[in-house]
């Protein structure tokens, strides 16, 4: 499978990464997406990170397959395929033994660094509201499942405003340097 999320057609690769992507959506599939059985998270952090040298301790921390990565690595260059990969991400990590894993395996160094190269606005915001997931406080108790949990209506609305507005300054943003 690592072959056809690195696949040359930008096409396969969106297909590859949609359909894990959909995968994760089942919550009661993560732990064995992320069992050794499977091992999908190298799969969905590899096109994330680049060649970066991090120290001893840091490297330490992620999956073999993501250590000292050479320095001709890329990452995905297509930023919707680069958001597609987050939003797995996260959809991995709305339940607490997928946050655990996730950052037991050094994710977030990972999204760190991306977060430091990544242009796209779209992707940089995906990528912002991850790393929040990751490094917050543990949801209470009964409420560890992000996909499970019932938002009260008003707060639904206020964070869809909030998402509103977030996109209307991004647009002007992105006009103003246009």
């Amino acid at each position: 499978m690592l072959a056809l999320v690195r696949w040359p057609q930008v096409e396969m690769r969106r297909g590859v990464v949609g359909a894990l992507r959909n995968c994760c959506f089942q919550h009661e599939n993560h732990e064995w997406l992320l069992s050794p059985d499977v091992d999908a998270l190298p799969l969905l952090l590899l096109p994330l990170a680049g060649p970066e040298d991090l120290p001893e301790e840091e490297m330490d921390q992620l999956p073999v397959d993501l250590q000292y990565l050479p320095p001709e690595h890329r990452r995905e260059e297509e930023p919707e395929i680069r958001k597609m990969l987050l939003e797995t991400l996260m959809l991995l990590a709305a339940t607490k033994p997928g946050r655990c894993h996730l950052r037991s395996q050094g994710s977030y160094l990972v999204l760190r660094e991306l977060h430091t190269w990544e242009k796209d606005p779209e992707v940089l915001s995906t990528c912002e509201k991850l790393i929040q997931v990751l490094i917050g406080d543990e949801p209470e108790e009964g409420m560890e499942n992000l996909l499970e949990v019932t938002i009260p209506e008003e707060m639904e609305r206020r964070l869809r405003d909030l998402d509103r507005e977030e996109e209307e300054e991004r647009r002007r943003k992105e006009l103003k340097m246009s």
